[in-house]
């Protein structure tokens, strides 16, 4: 006997508690707390249908003054209302292929100027995705590889219920008799033909409609087969029948709830741990927590807007009190879209291009929703999360008692951490905060120091940067620079004598600067400002100085040191994972040659900064590797003085205008990212630094109180996110840095580069400081600094 064979044998006999129990754990494994749902506009195209469903009251026949077709004005409607409610799908429910019966819809498509149902179909698929940004699900029955692929191109996904693989219920006193399109075989096919043509699909089963167990349990097997051999079943529906007035079956029985949850848990079991299985709540409004119990983890479409069509007797359950109920049996309601996180993740294998830009802009690093409205360098204040769910997942509570403790994590724990959610949210960023108060106190530092950017050409092709310009493209914010060494002097001394104790610099990689170049910069401002610290020159920098010098990595750090070169910031790591450095910058240093500048500067003495750049294309498990590398790099040489979560800024970034990436982190991302920082770096890198220019004063003060303790520099001059789009200032001075500090209750202290407290001259001459002069950008020269 087989393994599966065994489950069926097992699924028949067991008492249905057990069933329960173990689909329960077997989805908990897949799914851990989430539950999902779609948040939906639902439209009608049209309700003629060819087939003669004996249960259906969706399908009409044709009436005098009652349109075959809702029109492109009616649809657009419906979806307008739907993106003002906050939707994100736009379902396309219809009948199948009426044309091929009724004389009426071959007119009216004809009147409409389309030949065939699925034609109009996909033109009213792409206008309401280009008019209204919703992602369409196509549910149209049956169709042919063209036409499956032509909608690929204009929806998020498609799909089409199985019910039944039994060819018995389309026999005569079957109720699909009559009906061809609902002949087993001929679903079963356009079902093989998605998965061939990449298409994600969602399909299902209709129970209590004269099928057997044993039937029920072949239609499962048979999507089952078909997912193993393509992996595009997003999902599973199990829905009930639900008898309904005026139609051949409105007597027949309806199945029990028993029965229901034995084809759940039958469900889950057959089909494993991470496939998405869902039941309609509409269909069981007083039965949530036992179907929850049985399974699934996904409550599918729900709208807030238009009614269920197809069972209209069964109004929608309101969200909030979804998500009250969701969370009164241990789980967190959360908004996925239309195509499920695993294929949203896989954009490029699975969706058009078009349709994947529109994904990526809407998900989050989990190919959820996005649950807010911010995005970073926005003035948009970010709003705080809400909290249902009355106690930590114990899981939760397991890897944060760890961290805490100093213990190295794993990737699966730290991603664990970052999928946090409702109170496992408030858990971990207090366990943040206060591991923060534990290691520092209630002291928060920054820097009065002044960027200087010393040019902006640059020869590298970084998809993520709106900062660099050749030596003639004006494109994005501002025209090419190359500064001269009076000007990088001038700002030095301008910064010193407003109460900076460091500058930063640095820029693009000339393609005529040298080595040299960097220590003659770093020897000028020295020469001019002796006490001014020169934190400078990122591990790009360095690897390309040594190159055009012919040097080792350790002897031209040595000879930048002995200029005067103090620390190095740890930028150019944006994400320290190969897979994703070959998409965002594949001509850039990787991850071994980063770790490797920066490891050799400590060991001369220069400590870094160490930065993530994340909410792009990267997953968590991206940002659990990147952790842990700095982590075991700093396990070695202890030379990282803080960390800097710095969130992608997308409004002008290449690569998001192109439609390949997320539009940043969101606020949970964010503030999560701080925190589980703290935990994962503890007790090796005790300060996380929070990016006000990205996260502005309210994101800032959020992360304060989630484990970071410190504010960076005041930075006079900001170019590199300012470029990318943010709408914060490029100067945060003392003045209302302290006042932000205390608002929350907190200590402010100025600092010097090192985390040393500043002389009382340094900090006097820095509060009232002057206005800065307007800056010299110096057109670009040949061999200006070689």
């Amino acid at each position: 006997m087989t393994s599966i064979e065994q489950t069926i044998d097992w699924i028949n006999r067991a008492p249905l508690s057990e069933l329960t129990r173990e689909a329960a754990l077997l989805r908990d494994q897949g799914h851990g707390r989430n539950l999902s749902y779609s948040r939906k506009v639902f439209i009608p195209l049209t309700k003629l249908c060819r087939d003669v469903c004996h249960y259906c009251t969706f399908a009409e026949r044709p009436r005098a003054g009652r349109p075959a077709y809702l029109s492109p004005e009616d649809v657009l409607a419906i979806a307008h209302a739907g993106a003002k409610a906050g939707c994100t799908e736009a379902l396309f429910t219809l009948g199948d292929k009426p044309e091929a019966r009724y004389r009426a819809a071959s007119e009216a498509l004809a009147t409409l100027g389309y030949a065939t149902t699925i034609d109009y179909l996909r033109a009213m698929s792409e206008l309401v995705l280009k008019e209204t940004g919703l992602l369409p699900h196509a549910n149209p029955g049956v169709m042919t590889r063209e036409e499956i692929a032509g909608l690929r191109e204009v929806s998020a996904s498609q799909g089409i219920m199985l019910e039944s693989a039994s060819a018995r219920l389309c026999e005569p006193g079957g109720v699909h008799y009559g009906s061809p399109d609902k002949l087993p075989a001929v679903r079963l096919e356009t079902m093989r033909l998605a998965g061939e043509l990449a298409v994600p699909f969602t399909t299902g089963i209709l129970i209590g409609i004269g099928e057997t167990r044993e039937e029920r349990l072949e239609s499962l097997l048979a999507i089952r087969d078909l997912h193993a051999r393509y992996g595009h079943i997003q999902e599973v529906i199990v829905q009930n029948f639900r008898a309904k007035p005026k139609t051949k079956w409105e007597n027949a029985p309806e199945p029990d709830l028993d029965d229901l949850l034995w084809t759940v848990a039958a469900a889950r079991l057959l089909l494993g741990p991470t496939m998405n299985i869902q039941a309609p709540p509409n269909l069981t409004p007083e039965n949530y927590e036992r179907i929850v119990e049985a399974g699934i983890n996904d409550w599918g479409g729900v709208s807030p807007v238009t009614p269920d069509h197809v069972n209209p007797e069964a109004p929608w359950p309101e969200i909030e009190e979804l998500a009250r109920r969701t969370a009164s049996v241990g789980k967190v309601l959360v908004q996925r879209l239309p195509v499920y996180p695993e294929y949203a993740r896989d954009a490029d294998r699975w969706l058009a291009p078009k349709i994947a830009t529109r994904v990526r802009r809407a998900m989050d690093a989990d190919g959820l929703a996005r649950d807010d409205d911010w995005a970073p360098g926005l003035t948009v204040p970010p709003r705080g999360q809400l909290s249902r769910l009355g106690s930590v997942d114990p899981v939760v509570e397991r890897i944060v008692a760890k961290a805490t403790n100093g213990e190295r994590l794993d990737e699966p724990e730290i991603m664990r951490l970052f999928a946090a959610r409702d109170v496992d949210f408030d858990h971990v960023t207090a366990a943040a905060d206060a591991l923060r108060k534990a290691v520092s106190g209630d002291v928060v530092r920054y820097v009065v120091n002044r960027n200087i950017n010393y040019t902006n050409i640059c020869y590298y092709k970084c998809k993520f940067c709106a900062f660099s310009k050749g030596k003639t493209h004006e494109a994005l914010r501002g025209t090419p620079y190359d500064l001269d060494l009076e000007e990088i002097v001038r700002r030095s001394r301008e910064a010193w004598d407003r109460g900076a104790t460091e500058v930063c610099l640095q820029g693009g990689i000339h393609p005529d600067y040298t080595g040299a170049t960097y220590v003659g910069i770093t020897r000028a401002i020295k020469a001019a400002l002796p006490g001014m610290h020169v934190h400078a020159f990122s591990p790009l920098e360095v690897t390309q100085g040594a190159a055009t010098l012919g040097r080792s990595i350790p002897d031209f750090l040595a000879e930048l040191k002995e200029a005067g070169l103090g620390t190095l910031p740890g930028t150019a790591a944006e994400i320290l994972d190969d897979e994703v450095r070959r998409v965002i910058a594949p001509d850039k240093i990787m991850t071994d040659q980063w770790l490797n500048v920066v490891g050799a500067a400590h060991k001369l003495g220069l400590r870094t900064t160490s930065t993530i750049m994340f909410g792009h294309v990267e997953t968590t498990l991206s940002w659990a590797r990147h952790l842990l590398r700095l982590r075991d790099l700093q396990q070695e040489t202890g030379g990282i003085t803080e960390f800097v979560p710095l969130p992608f800024v997308h409004m002008e970034a290449p690569m998001y205008l192109r439609g390949l990436s997320r539009r940043g982190p969101t606020v949970r991302e964010a503030v999560l990212m701080h925190a589980v920082s703290r935990l994962v770096l503890h007790p090796l890198i005790t300060n996380v630094q929070v990016s006000w220019v990205k996260m502005g004063p309210e994101g800032a003060a959020q992360c304060l109180n989630a484990g970071a303790n410190d504010m960076g520099g005041t930075l006079m001059n900001e170019s590199i996110s300012r470029a990318a789009g943010t709408q914060h200032g490029q100067e945060f001075p003392p003045e209302a840095m302290e006042a932000l500090i205390r608002s929350i209750g907190r200590v402010p202290q100025q600092r010097d580069t090192l985390y040393r407290p500043v002389s009382n001259e340094r900090r006097e001459v820095s509060f009232g400081a002057p206005e800065l002069a307007p800056v010299v950008q110096t057109p670009p020269r040949k061999l200006a600094h070689a």
